[in-house]
């Protein structure tokens, strides 16, 4: 049996944390390489965990178990917390316009978007004038709901409700007018 390195590595001697490694580096690294996503990142785990083992070397007791034990638990510790770094904050990745499988957009003619135009205006005008106003200043002048409730004075909450209100009314007024066929309710 050895004697224990890792006394004499808290003790500042050189040549033994060269020691060290030469003789639980294939250790280290066998661990590194199975808890690793990728060799890169097994071998800055490795210096990692040789800059931690000697950091904590004075930590070592002979009494509680062997060297090559305690390297291990503290190596497989780290390893394992980096593993749950890596999960917590995945390397984002970018999105190829190529690989967004999107459905080709239904094309549209003019008629249609003009038809759809005058309904829309159509049913807007059939909202009650305070649905009509959050609405307006919402779509046309970019308010945001906050900046809706200073300029009009009315609480947040209730410019929330009233735009809610007014689009699910535009909703229903446009499908029912584009399933009969008609302008905002009026047959055209």
């Amino acid at each position: 049996m050895q004697a224990p390195i890792l006394p004499r590595v808290a003790q500042g001697e050189t040549n033994a944390i060269d020691e060290c490694i030469d003789r639980y580096g294939g250790l280290v690294w066998s661990l590194a390489c199975r808890l690793s996503p990728s060799t890169a990142d097994a071998e800055d785990a490795v210096q990692e965990i040789f800059v931690d083992l000697w950091r904590n070397a004075g930590r070592f007791r002979e009494e509680l178990g062997t060297e090559a034990t305690y390297i291990s638990v503290l190596a497989r510790r780290r390893l394992i917390d980096r593993l749950r770094k890596i999960r917590r904050n995945p390397e984002p990745q970018s999105i190829q316009e190529a690989e967004i499988d999107l459905p080709a957009p239904k094309p549209v003619s003019r008629l249609e978007l003009a038809e759809d135009g005058t309904r829309a205006t159509a049913c807007l005008e059939k909202l009650r004038q305070n649905e009509r106003e959050v609405l307006e200043l919402s779509i046309y002048h970019g308010l945001t709901q906050s900046r809706i409730a200073e300029r009009t004075g009315v609480p947040l909450g209730t410019v929330k409700s009233l735009i809610r209100r007014a689009l699910v009314q535009l909703r229903n007024c446009m499908q029912f007018g584009r399933q009969l066929g008609v302008e905002g309710g009026v047959p055209l």
